[in-house]
């Protein structure tokens, strides 16, 4: 029961309910990732907004090595967002069951390579904390991509700002009076309320994974990124594990007429 539904969170066919419920869950993660990764490198790497704002202001106040740093994190958002692609697009090409699947198992394995950087931070800190930044900018992109892709850009998961924006939208329409109740009338104001849920769903589990995960960094430190990346691979395991069982079925026949 509980692989048909995971295997329904990630696998190749997509409904609406199910993308909606994995980009809840990707919500929490990413918000447990960037507030835990905030505490670990003082930087916040899920929004590109202020990173390209910060790297305008470090131009034209003269921080040249400072800006060069800004860049280098959007490269490297760009890149995780690009690798999604990448992956999506191999494996829809060879008609794999575990073309969303392949990117979450990616980010469990960058997180707990995030995990591995930061046991040595204080050793080699200025070598180490530019790292974790990149890697950080590098999954948020990934994981941003997958659900951008999943839902046709209905939900994003890494930032708030777009889901807070739709979300005012949509309760400026809710509480608007209209004087003229009729049905017909040519302009009455009606809020899509499906739409409201789902943006408030995803801002509360963001909110609620941020606490989490700043709460876990807190106690643990760095092996707070386990249980994390743990769900992750929950989450792909499914589909990965039809696709290699799919692949055993095709490569025995061929092997009895070799």
């Amino acid at each position: 029961m509980a692989f048909h539904y995971l295997h329904r969170l990630t696998g190749r066919v997509r409904t609406r309910e199910a993308n909606r419920q994995l980009g809840g869950i990707l919500a929490f993660v990413a918000g447990a990732i960037n507030a835990g990764g905030y505490l670990a490198v003082q930087r916040y790497t899920s929004h590109m907004t202020g990173i390209v704002s910060a790297i305008a202001d470090d131009l034209a106040t003269g921080g040249f090595g400072l800006a060069i740093a800004g860049l280098a994190a959007l490269t490297s958002f760009v890149c995780g967002a690009a690798c999604t692609a990448l992956l999506i697009n191999w494996a829809r090409r060879r008609q794999l069951r575990s073309k969303y699947a392949l990117a979450l198992l990616l980010e469990a394995v960058l997180l707990l390579a995030f995990g591995l950087v930061g046991a040595h931070l204080s050793s080699f800190e200025h070598l180490l904390i530019p790292t974790a930044v990149l890697l950080l900018c590098f999954v948020m992109g990934l994981q941003n991509a997958i659900v951008t892709k999943i839902s046709r850009a209905e939900i994003r998961t890494t930032h708030m700002t777009g889901v807070i924006t739709d979300l005012g939208l949509e309760l400026g329409r809710l509480f608007y009076w209209n004087r003229n109740p009729d049905a017909n009338a040519i302009h009455v104001v009606r809020a899509n309320r499906d739409k409201l849920a789902i943006h408030a769903v995803v801002l509360g589990l963001f909110f609620f994974g941020g606490l989490s995960g700043a709460l876990a960094f807190k106690h643990f430190g760095f092996s707070a990124t386990i249980p994390i990346a743990c769900l992750l691979v929950v989450l792909a395991a499914p589909p990965l594990l039809l696709d290699l069982r799919h692949g055993r079925q095709i490569s025995r026949p061929l092997s009895r007429h070799s």
